[in-house]
């Protein structure tokens, strides 16, 4: 383990800066980054989740008002283990070099080309509060795989998590190689107006034009994961107890607060009133009781309960109906955290604002379709998501629907799982995002890629006809290439 180098995690912007520039003048000193540096970095960013697996899921849990620590192992450490330990098996053949191939009659002549994938220096990482260690080490395998360093600034929302994760980076990595940069609004703000070599922002749109527009000033190169409303079409040949189950399922993990979570539903309109006592019924297994239920998450805090909550009056004030899933009829009024219950959203019209904001929590609109077509259009007239799911069996449906809409990925007969493959890009299209991560992607993504060319000691140019001055052989190459 490299030699650590203990810093607070509050530091103002002209330390940030100082850090960044150390972190720099360490990156080219090391220069080239091999192979067993790279696993070292991420075999310790590994360790530093397992070792305190236990405090990040309370600091998660103080956080949020209550989270399980079972879901914080499976959606935050283990989530972020994989992502590592896939880094580390396939780094070898990410970093090999890849031959290219050449115009002829070059590569007879003894050139050759190929692209070597070199780190970019220093990344910054903006990372969200609803999943604030997935999202910060997910983007950190492919950072450090890729041979960078890197600076963290973690979200204020979840400051128990923000600061653990600080104090615990500065034990396990030297701060010239990784440096968490904790503080609210005007730290962030600064933080992404360092001249990086590269930076990854997730969370909302609306910030993320933001973090664009600073990133422009230094022209750094930049991938946005950002969010959107993700809709659900649910086709008449889908399985609909699989259905609801696995959209309940994915509405409820985490109340809602993902980037991926099912926005709102498309569904046939002979099929809602069953597909909404589907949705009822599963959430009820998964939950039978919400307030002292500890798999159920709280909303983060009261901002955004309030925020929920303002979206539900609005869509009553213009005439929808609002379902609330309460299985054990408790008093949610009269609770010390922020916890709501599935809220399933009827009649809704485009002038709510369930039908224009991301949710981000348990509220769920429901519209309905004559035909699929009708569903399509309505996906294609508004922004396009980070995810899309499709639920039925009909094969040319499912082509229609993937041909149809453009999304940042796809999850067919389940929502958000497509996340899950380390093997498949992550990132989002126009405003719910730009760039992708994950596995090779995320290695080519934090990577630059080097074009290299190597001439022979011949004269390819005056053999060619290249060189003044010109002569029968340039009208000859002409002839033969100009075609």
């Amino acid at each position: 383990m490299a030699t650590k180098t203990k810093a607070p995690p509050v530091r103002p912007a002209d330390d940030m800066r100082g850090i960044l520039e150390a972190q720099r003048a360490a990156f080219l000193a090391e220069l080239p980054v091999g192979a067993a540096v790279r696993k070292d970095r991420l075999m310790r960013a590994k360790a530093l989740l397992l070792d305190n697996r236990d405090a990040l899921a309370r600091a998660v849990s103080d956080d949020f008002g209550h989270r399980s620590t079972e879901q914080t192992l499976l959606t935050d450490i283990m989530a972020s283990v994989g992502p590592l330990n896939h880094a580390a098996k396939h780094l070898e053949r990410w970093m090999a070099r890849e031959k290219r191939k050449l115009d002829f009659p070059l590569g007879l002549l003894g050139a050759k080309a190929w692209v070597e994938y070199q780190p970019k220096g220093v990344v910054g990482v903006v990372a969200p509060w609803n999943f604030p260690i997935n999202l910060t080490f997910g983007p950190l395998a492919g950072v450090l795989a890729a041979g960078n360093r890197a600076m963290v600034k973690p979200s204020e929302f979840t400051p128990a998590t923000s600061e653990l994760l600080a104090e615990l980076a500065a034990k396990y990595f030297d701060a010239a190689e990784l440096a968490f940069v904790t503080g609210g609004p005007e730290v962030g703000k600064a933080f992404t107006e360092l001249p990086f070599d590269h930076m990854i922002f997730t969370g909302a749109t609306s910030i993320g034009r933001h973090v664009m527009r600073a990133a422009a000033e230094n022209l750094v190169p930049l991938t946005l994961e950002l969010g959107g409303k993700s809709p659900t079409i649910i086709g008449r040949s889908a399985d609909l107890g699989r259905a609801t189950d696995r959209v309940a399922t994915g509405k409820m993990m985490n109340a809602g607060q993902i980037c991926l979570a099912p926005d709102y539903m498309l569904v046939p309109e002979e099929q809602e009133g069953a597909i909404v006592e589907g949705l009822k019924a599963s959430a009820a297994r998964l939950y039978p009781t919400l307030l002292a239920n500890p798999d159920y998450t709280s909303v983060v805090n009261g901002r955004h309960r309030e925020r929920l909550e303002s979206y539900l009056a609005d869509a009553r004030d213009k005439g929808a109906e609002v379902i609330v899933v309460n299985p054990a009829n408790e008093d949610f009024g009269a609770q010390n955290t922020h916890k709501m219950p599935l809220h399933i959203v009827r009649k809704v019209t485009d002038d709510m604002k369930v039908m224009q904001e991301e949710i981000f929590g348990p509220v769920l609109p429901v519209v309905t379709y004559k035909r699929v077509e009708e569903a399509v259009d309505y996906v294609n007239r508004r922004d396009r998501p980070l995810g899309l799911y499709y639920f039925g069996e009909d094969a040319a449906e499912q082509r229609q629907v993937l041909d149809r809409t453009i999304s940042g990925g796809v999850t067919v007969n389940d929502v958000i799982m497509h996340i899950s493959s380390e093997d498949l890009p992550f990132g989002g299209v126009g405003p719910s995002g730009m760039g992708s991560y994950h596995g090779h992607d995320g290695f080519k993504t934090f990577s630059h890629a080097k074009a290299v060319y190597k001439q022979p000691k011949i004269d390819i140019a005056k053999l060619a006809g290249f060189k003044p001055p010109y002569n029968a052989t340039t009208q000859k190459t002409l002839k033969q290439r100009l075609k």
